[in-house]
Formats: structure tokens, C-alpha cells, sequence
């Protein structure tokens, strides 16, 4: 119980420093919103990877069909933003359902279909032209709301916003972690053939990881859709809104419940700070040899080695 009460007064400590120190560069904090979005999105993939055992090259699709579907819901229908963004979420899953037949998929295989699927969304949306707008995309995306006061579309309210977006994936990563639904996933990565034998449905147990991860990273997608005020296929449906992540999570500690979150707001932030300035179109190498170096090292990720070297510290010491 101590222990939560520190994480929680650390991250409350977080939500107010951060606008105090640089809540005046609109620069800085436009890069800590965007870090944040990839941390949700990690979080998310993490959920699909670690308690779903799939590995998943497509999350691009369920972040890509999230925006769209927020954009135009408030475009076309006059939804207000913050009604629309989970109803996003609730798009991308009906995209997931879509997917269930790569269920029956595994490995790598799985993570083949996934991205496929992927760039099937992606061609839909390009060539749908009447209502998405087509290769051009969409602009003007109406942007977060005032509520009591509050400009949640000023970069402050922004951060405000996705901060408690990702801690509450966070609480629902971990919720899902602790239940007997939790059990049983854990107990599949170590064979799904014996727990099917004692009456486990294991792939109504990854169809709910599926659609829960994707219910996120739709609502991401939503988010930054709102707050970037345009679209178009290729940044919606990028490449980078699948990779990014799975570095973020394999870095931080994928099998960990903060590791994914606060291994994308250093991967991101270091990435954007230091190795784009050093090599301005090679920095993402710079990235793919620390993650090399990662799975080498440290292959549980940087969350668990600091804990491990915590309580060697602390047996030394006693």
C-alpha cells in the first residue's frame, strides 16, 4: 500500500511540475504531449503482447481507424470532441473484430496478418474519398473543448488530458493483470494446450486483450487527432504508430505494468532531444542500436534492471 501511495504522490507531483517548468514552451511541451501518446499507445500494445502473448506490427491501424473515426464524427455528425473520442475507441474495436480470424494465428504469423490488415485500412480510407477526404485527408478537425474555464486545447490542457488517459490505462492494464482473467493469460504463455484441457477459453481471452488494446490506441488515436487538427492517410496510418510503441514497451519492460508508459516518455523525449539533433535523418538507427543493446543487456527492460540494482543497493547496504 506504501508503495502506491508513493507512485501516487510522485505522479501528482508530476501532473503540476511539469506545466510549471515548461508549461511556458509551447516546443517542449508539444514533444512531452506527443511522448505521452506514444506512452498510451504503449501501454496499450504491452496489454495485446504481454498478457495476450500476440505480437502485434499493426497497432497503426486501430491509432489510424481511431482518428478518422473521431474527425468525422465530430465533422459530419457535430459530436462534441470528448463524446467522440470514445466512441472512437469503440470503432477501432469494431476494427479488431475484424481481425479475429488472425486469431487463429500465432508468432509471427499473427503479426503478419495484423499489419496486413493494417494497410488494408489505410487503402480504405485513401480511396473512400466522399468521406475521408481521400490522399488529401481532412483539416480543421475541431479541437478539446473548454470545460469550467479550463482550454484543454492549450498545450497545459492537452498534457492534463493525456496524462489521465494514460494512467488510466495504466489502472486498467494492471486491473486486468491482478484478475483471474490475468491468471489464466499468464498461464497460456507457459502452455494454452493444458490450460484449454481445464476449460480456459483461450481465444475468447485474447479477443478481449485484442479489443481492449485496440479500444486504447483508438482513443489515442482520437486524442491526437484533436489536438494535430488535421489527417491524411499516411501519417494516420504510419508505420511508426506500431514500431514506436513496441520499442517504448520492449525498453521500459513490456512485462511490467509502468515499464511500457515511462519507456516511451524516455525513448521519445531522448530520440527528439538528442539523436534528431545529432543525425537529423538517421536518428531512428540511434534508437534500433539502444534497443540491440537493451535485449542484450537488460532483456526484461530498464524498469526491472533499476529494480534489481535498487535492492542489490539495498541488500549491500544492510
Amino acid at each position: 500500500m506504501k508503495k502506491n501511495q508513493v507512485w501516487m504522490a510522485a505522479l501528482a507531483a508530476l501532473l503540476v511540475v511539469v506545466p510549471m517548468v515548461w508549461g511556458g514552451n509551447n516546443y517542449v511541451m508539444s514533444l512531452i504531449v506527443a511522448g505521452l501518446v506514444v506512452s498510451g499507445i504503449a501501454v496499450a500494445w504491452a496489454l495485446l503482447g504481454n498478457l495476450g502473448g500476440m505480437v502485434s506490427f499493426g497497432h497503426a491501424a486501430f491509432f489510424g481507424v481511431g482518428a478518422y473515426a473521431s474527425a468525422l464524427l465530430t465533422m459530419k455528425a457535430g459530436l462534441p470532441v470528448l463524446v467522440a473520442m470514445p466512441i472512437a475507441g469503440l470503432v477501432s474495436m469494431l476494427s479488431a473484430v475484424l481481425m479475429m480470424p488472425a486469431l487463429r494465428l500465432s508468432g509471427p504469423y499473427f503479426a503478419l496478418a495484423i499489419l496486413a490488415y493494417a494497410h488494408i485500412f489505410k487503402i480504405i480510407v485513401t480511396e473512400w474519398k466522399d468521406f475521408t477526404g481521400g490522399a488529401g485527408g481532412v483539416s480543421s478537425i475541431p479541437v478539446l473543448p473548454t470545460i469550467f474555464g479550463i482550454d484543454l486545447s492549450a498545450r497545459i490542457g492537452q498534457y492534463a488530458v493525456v496524462v489521465l488517459l494514460v494512467l488510466a490505462f495504466v489502472a486498467v492494464y494492471a486491473a486486468i493483470r491482478r484478475s483471474h482473467y490475468g491468471t489464466a493469460l499468464r498461464a497460456m504463455h507457459d502452455s494454452e494446450d493444458a490450460t484449454r484441457v481445464v476449460g480456459v477459453n483461450s481465444t475468447g481471452l485474447k479477443s478481449l486483450m485484442l479489443l481492449v488494446s485496440a479500444f486504447m490506441t483508438g482513443v489515442m488515436g482520437a486524442f491526437n487527432a484533436h489536438t494535430i487538427n488535421f489527417l491524411e492517410p499516411d501519417y494516420a496510418f504510419s508505420g511508426s504508430w506500431s514500431v514506436l510503441p513496441i520499442v517504448a514497451a520492449i525498453f521500459g519492460g513490456y512485462r511490467t505494468v509502468w515499464g511500457p508508459a515511462l519507456g516511451a516518455i524516455a525513448i521519445y523525449m531522448v530520440d527528439q532531444l538528442l539523436f534528431k539533433n545529432w543525425l537529423p535523418t538517421g536518428h531512428h538507427i540511434v534508437l534500433g542500436v539502444l534497443l540491440g543493446a537493451m535485449i542484450l543487456f537488460a532483456p526484461d527492460g530498464l524498469l526491472p534492471a533499476l529494480r534489481r540494482k535498487q535492492k542489490g543497493a539495498a541488500h549491500a547496504a544492510a
